[in-house]
């Protein structure tokens, strides 16, 4: 028998122990539903090794795939430890006891210097000024971070520099971009909306007239094992709760000169949710085609403008805005994030998109 440590492709220590030399019959038992599930960890068991005590035995999956015998560790190894793998071939279907043997893999994963290079480059809204009701932040990062325990990193302090109690949404499955430069922060819903127990309970993770810190701990690793290379804070005060879904028509643009690549600037009435802004506006010729282009955000997200790819011509256009567009607060357009049930019921969320035409000359 034959064991080995296998790195898995782009993931940094993340490892796989293989077993090879078991005949295929004596996999195919390991595949049997018959075999015990609770005789995996005595037949093959990973130790993490720890000066002075016990080791500990790692979490993790035992596999049988393509003529091996894997443990898929349930972490990446840290480095700097000790980890032993125990395979006893004596544990194996159809073995005697008499045959019995243990092979035994020792691997110590090396510590690397810390390259501090990854910052938080941006935190949406940019603006110091956000609704009671602010719904969520985007925290951007220069380079992929590290999955997992993420809010252990996040802190959001009053003004008085005391922590505030279970301010986020802390969801087992973390909204990261594909990319993982991108971590979507949601304030919990039922610290905002109203007649929910969390609120009347614990009241408003914001308080309108407040000052507030959000902190992004310096300690949290990047994809590569590395601890940022600094902490980054954002400091925000807090206005009264915003409930109105927003309007695109009272939205106001500028019209860019023909035969020019001069961008189409469109002002918002109040500042968009950064994500969807970028995403649920378009631009459409009179064919209801797409122009090709580039969209952008600025002055804190009270502006949205769109470079073409190509000069503008003549003609009718339009702006197209998707429905499910949010300001800072979640409304949706014709329906608030937070529905009056006192209300008369006839705010509903807009079915189509929305077209804004405009004209070049």
């Amino acid at each position: 028998m034959f064991l080995r440590w296998v790195p898995v492709p782009r993931e940094t220590n993340r490892l796989i122990l293989e077993v090879s030399g078991i005949a295929k019959d004596t996999l195919a038992a390991l595949q049997s539903t018959n075999w015990p599930a609770a005789n995996w960890p005595h037949l093959l068991a990973v130790y993490v090794e720890q000066p002075g005590s016990e080791p500990l035995p790692m979490l993790g999956e035992h596999q049988v795939q393509a003529g091996w015998l894997r443990f898929v560790p349930a972490f990446p190894l840290e480095p700097g430890l000790r980890y032993r793998a125990v395979f006893d071939a004596g544990r194996l279907p159809g073995t005697s006891s008499a045959a019995a043997g243990k092979v035994t893999s020792v691997l110590q994963v090396p510590v690397r210097p810390e390259r501090a290079t990854t910052t938080v480059t941006q935190v949406y809204p940019s603006a110091d000024v956000v609704p009671e009701n602010l719904l969520k932040f985007y925290v951007h990062f220069s380079a992929p971070m590290s999955r997992g325990n993420i809010y252990e990193h996040i802190r959001l302090f009053n003004e008085a520099n005391q922590p505030v109690e279970l301010p986020f949404l802390e969801l087992a499955e973390e909204l990261w971009s594909p990319d993982m430069m991108r971590l979507t922060l949601f304030i919990d819903p039922g610290r905002i909306k109203r007649e929910v127990k969390p609120l009347q309970e614990i009241g408003p993770a914001l308080v309108s007239g407040r000052r507030y810190m959000l902190v992004i701990s310096g300690s949290w690793k990047d994809a590569n094992g590395n601890r940022m290379k600094q902490a980054f804070t954002k400091r925000f005060t807090v206005e009264p709760p915003d409930r109105d879904p927003p309007d695109p028509r009272r939205w106001a643009y500028q019209a860019p000169p023909i035969r020019t690549r001069e961008p189409l600037a469109v002002a918002f009435a109040e500042p968009m949710d950064s994500a969807l802004a970028l995403r649920m506006i378009h631009v459409v010729d009179a064919a209801g085609l797409p122009v090709a282009g580039q969209p952008f955000l600025m002055e804190r997200e009270h502006r949205w403008k769109f470079l073409p790819l190509h000069a503008w011509k003549a003609g009718r256009y339009s702006l197209v805005i998707e429905p499910i567009i949010e300001d800072l607060a979640g409304n949706n357009i014709g329906r608030p994030f937070e529905v009056d049930l006192a209300g008369d019921g006839q705010r509903k969320l807009e079915s189509s998109s929305i077209k804004l035409p405009f004209e070049l000359r």
